[in-house]
């Protein structure tokens, strides 16, 4: 198999780059695969990851929750139950950010349709683009949608969208600094980046450490913090103009960090510990688990 190999960091450039952990792929493959920090920025990645045409089959599994609409077990019970709630307060978040309550909007890697739905019931001109053929269908099938596969990207003009959404898409992406030179392109000049990721620096991260699920290798191939994601924008022509913490994700990350640790009773011990990870929340937003990053490009 062809792995990428990343020799300098990708947010600054630096060579200064040193071995940070060893974790483990319990979703599909229980192989293990390093985590690499920049010792100059402290950008942390999944290091000798597979290429993005072979990365496939770590996705291929009828469980992968984004791409699943199964509710068995509590653990999926409890992620559609937050996907719900979630979806609303999405809706609004980006109405309250773009300042308006209609135009043009892109979501990537739109999953199984849900939020594109959402966005296009409010009266929204959506597009989306998501690279799963099977998720494609399901959002064809059960919502109307015409989903475009990740390559219809590079068909858009520029300057074509108010509102550019990736809701956990980020870490995904193999082309990091091409992505948001087109993320850039693709917005107008008073257009809205909002992106959702995993918080590295979060409680749960901490306190699970290597067993932290939301490292997700070798699914999720970089690991923001709010400091690296900021830094990451700048160096595109971004401000970030507003942040605001996911404090639901670390309920079902802590479950599921927990059953990768063995633990019995993985679904209450997950509870109690996000729970933890909530009220840490309040005290500071950047120990969120994940966080909701709004960037705004610079104004020439």
């Amino acid at each position: 198999m062809n792995k990428l190999t990343i020799k300098v960091c990708p947010v600054c450039g630096s060579a200064h780059i040193e071995r940070a952990m060893t974790c483990i792929d319990h979703y599909a493959s229980s192989e293990a695969f390093y985590l690499r920090r920049c010792q100059d920025c402290d950008f942390l990645f999944t290091q000798d990851f597979p290429v993005e045409a072979e990365i496939g089959k770590y996705y291929e599994t009828p469980d992968y929750i984004s791409h699943s609409d199964t509710k068995k077990g509590l653990m999926n019970k409890a992620y559609h139950w937050v996907r719900g709630y979630m979806l609303g307060r999405k809706a609004r978040l980006v109405a309250r950010e773009a300042h308006r309550k209609e135009g043009r909007l892109l979501d990537i890697g739109t999953g199984t349709g849900y939020f594109a739905d959402t966005m296009k019931r409010r009266g929204w001109q959506v597009e989306a683009v998501e690279k799963n053929a099977q998720a494609r269908a399901f959002a064809k099938e059960h919502f109307g949608l015409d989903v475009k596969p990740d390559t219809a990207l590079q068909d858009f003009a520029p300057g074509s969208f108010d509102v550019i959404t990736l809701w956990h898409v980020m870490e995904h992406l193999e082309h990091l600094n091409e992505t948001w030179d087109t993320l850039n392109s693709l917005l107008t000049e008073k257009g809205v980046l909002i992106i959702a990721v995993p918080n590295c620096s979060s409680y749960d991260a901490k306190k699970y450490g290597a067993h932290w699920a939301a490292y997700d290798v070798p699914r999720h191939l970089w690991h923001f913090t709010p400091g690296t994601i900021q830094r990451l924008g700048a160096k595109h022509e971004f401000i970030l103009a507003a942040r605001h913490p996911m404090p639901f994700d670390a309920f079902y990350v802590s479950m599921l960090s927990e059953k990768y640790m063995g633990h019995s009773m993985s679904f209450f011990r997950g509870i109690l510990s996000g729970t933890l990870a909530w009220f840490s929340t309040l005290a500071s937003k950047e120990r969120s688990s994940s966080m909701i990053y709004v960037f705004r490009k610079k104004q020439k």
